[in-house]
């Protein structure tokens, strides 16, 4: 089975809402942001933001501050005077321009920041001590996936590699490429079925002359794969082509196709054949891009749905 890059079936905007808001209230629930005082110190949450935001950059106007905060600057003034009044900050006149006041940490509220780091830190170890490392680092990465999805700058394009497959990594192309499926198409598990014995039979009978399997990873996870097989002495298989939806959009199925195609050719075969379905139109432009071309189509019914299988080939 040649799959490629289907458009991902999202939840609809309710339940995306109700997931997110859930999430929302689970959180600060756990780290405790409904308390009055912030980790049990002298500050409330928005005193607190406001030190950390001095303690980063010093010589900030209460304007910018507001900005940076997203928050009222009527409010942003009445939590100045507060802290002000407590010794946590003072007001000077810019070197540049006498008009405007700039505002720092003091001694008193440098040692109120340290205070509250330190406490911030330690809390949070100790939420995260009874979870195992691949735990941690599977929460890291969550974590990141939620800040670039939504900040406010684009989502950066972070490089892949192509590499070959390592001992877990096939089980794992199966069990992602049946899962899309059944979230993207509603294919039931025949799919997975024939995802396990292609890799089975790769397994047990690779050529490593003539048989490849290139597992796409970015940022430590694998978000793609493809494989070549041997159909026959003169023509090669491309297979279970996949993209994770995280990763589309950064060319790696055209990618894995030229990396077929060029092992193919350096390995003697003359063509390359390829079996997918009509629905899978982001596999086919790829296909359509690399030279293959349309040779047979029939209809089938498979994975619990009428489909259209399609028959692509090309010369090498």
């Amino acid at each position: 089975m040649s799959g490629a890059t289907p458009p991902a079936n999202n939840p609809s905007t309710d339940d995306a809402v109700a997931a997110v808001r859930r999430f929302s209230r689970f959180y600060t629930r756990r780290i405790g942001v409904l308390q009055e005082a912030l980790l049990g110190g002298p500050l409330s949450l928005p005193e607190g933001r406001i030190v950390w935001e001095l303690a980063q950059t010093e010589g900030q106007t209460a304007t910018r501050l507001a900005q940076a905060l997203s928050l009222d600057p009527g409010y942003v003034s009445r939590l100045l005077r507060g802290l002000e009044e407590r010794r946590l900050i003072a007001r000077s006149a810019s070197p540049r321009d006498a008009r405007e006041t700039l505002i720092a940490l003091t001694q008193v509220g440098r040692a109120a920041y340290a205070a509250i780091n330190t406490r911030s830190q330690h809390e949070v170890g100790a939420m995260l001590a009874s979870l195992p490392q691949a735990e941690r680092a599977r929460l890291v990465a969550a974590l990141g996936t939620v800040e670039r999805l939504l900040g406010d700058e684009a989502e950066p394009r972070v490089p892949y590699i192509l590499r070959p497959p390592r001992i877990g990594d096939l089980g794992f192309v199966v069990h992602r490429q049946a899962t899309l499926y059944t979230q993207e198409y509603g294919w039931n598990g025949e799919f997975e079925a024939l995802l396990a014995e292609i890799v089975a039979a790769f397994i047990r009978n690779l050529d490593p002359a003539r048989e490849r399997c290139w597992i796409a990873e970015r940022g430590g996870e694998i978000v793609g794969s493809a494989f070549v097989v041997r159909a026959s002495d003169d023509l090669a298989k491309l297979r279970m082509l996949y993209v994770e939806p995280s990763a589309r959009g950064l060319g790696i199925g055209a990618r894995l196709v030229e990396e077929g195609l060029a092992f193919a050719r350096a390995s003697g075969y003359r063509r390359m054949t390829l079996w997918t379905n009509d629905i899978l139109t982001a596999a086919r432009h790829i296909y359509q891009r690399a030279g293959f071309r349309l040779v047979q189509s029939e209809q089938h019914h498979s994975f619990g749905h009428d489909l259209v299988g399609e028959n692509w080939e090309r010369e090498l």
